[in-house]
């Protein structure tokens, strides 16, 4: 039985969601992709050689949080700085290549574009090195992303943070930004990391997984009754709306206070690449929460699509036609 309360109701709900903007604050990424073919072992050290065949690029982090959202037919404005070099501008060009809007992005001349590169060689990554600044903004970087922020909230309808711990989410920021969509009653939804988890008190919703839940909350999560312990002492610590913890091939555990903890099995039929899953969790929850769902729905149907990138190779995101496909086969069983 399909744990939606009316497969019509979220059809209609994902229908058309071209009125919807939202806002992504965030660590922008690119994601660089090398593949080949291993045939050999190095005779300089124990190491496979990669054969490369090509190399292919897209947008990661939080910039990976808009891809997601534009997919669905919704409008994104990307908020967060990269560097003026060659990295910086792919990340730019493969924005407007979808529409997205970057208005709200600085250019640094000091702060390089963070980049992952990813070796995969017969469908599976080999090895991973990243290229990154976290140290925190500068003054004047800082001054004029908030600026930018600031200007557009008002033609707003949910702001993203997109928390990849490089340094631009930081308590400067978010004493400014969480009061602000309180004060004009824009949701709110965080994708965090453990170390600043306490920067996102008051959110609407915030997304954990399994080990940044465990770590934030003190404690081991090896069971049911840990996962519950822990997601009912974060919810109250952090006073916010909603907590949802994901729990990888186990699903998603959603926490609402005054209510019993929601369990939401996993979807993927297949995991191939668990790269940008986190991404599709925090855009599709908060596009279907801005669209009118109720929330459990709008956390089973980020479940749907989480299942589908999953299924994929390198960073992807999940169409509304592929969504309701798998809505329809998951409510027919």
């Amino acid at each position: 039985m399909s744990p939606f309360k009316s497969v019509k109701a979220i059809s209609s709900r994902l229908a058309d969601l071209s009125r919807l903007r939202l806002l992504v604050v965030g660590d922008i990424m690119h994601d660089v992709f090398i593949w080949g073919k291993v045939n050999r072992i190095s005779p300089e050290a124990p190491v496979p050689v990669v054969e490369v065949t090509k190399e292919t690029s897209l947008l990661g982090g939080a910039a990976n949080v808009v891809n997601n959202i534009m997919a669905l037919g919704a409008r994104a404005v990307m908020a967060g700085v990269i560097g003026k070099d060659p990295h910086g501008e792919a990340v730019s060009r493969a924005l407007k290549e979808i529409d997205a809007d970057g208005c709200c992005i600085r250019r640094s001349l000091t702060r390089p574009t963070a980049v992952k590169t990813r070796i995969i060689a017969h469908q599976q990554q080999v090895v991973r090195f990243d290229l990154e600044e976290k140290r925190p903004l500068k003054k004047s970087t800082f001054n004029g992303l908030w600026k930018s922020i600031e200007k557009e909230l008002p033609r707003t309808d949910a702001v993203i943070v997109s928390d990849y711990a490089k340094g631009l989410i930081s308590p400067p920021l978010m004493d400014k930004l969480v009061p602000a969509c309180k004060s004009r009653d824009i949701i709110l939804a965080v994708d965090p990391k453990p170390e600043n988890m306490f920067l996102y008190k008051g959110a609407s919703i915030i997304t954990p997984n399994q080990s940044e839940a465990a770590q934030a909350a003190g404690m081991p999560i090896n069971s049911i009754e840990d996962l519950e312990k822990a997601g009912e002492a974060l919810l109250e610590k952090l006073e916010c709306g909603a907590l949802l913890i994901t729990l990888g091939e186990k699903g998603m555990a959603l926490f609402q206070a005054g209510k019993d903890p929601v369990h939401i099995p996993a979807r993927a039929r297949e995991v191939y690449d668990v790269t940008g899953a986190g991404d599709t969790v925090i855009g599709v929850l908060t596009v279907a929460m801005v669209a009118g769902m109720e929330l459990a729905d709008a956390v089973m149907t980020a479940n749907i699509a989480a299942g589908i990138v999953v299924g994929k190779i390198g960073t992807s995101v999940a169409s509304v036609d592929e969504i309701l496909a798998s809505l329809k086969e998951w409510n027919s069983k």
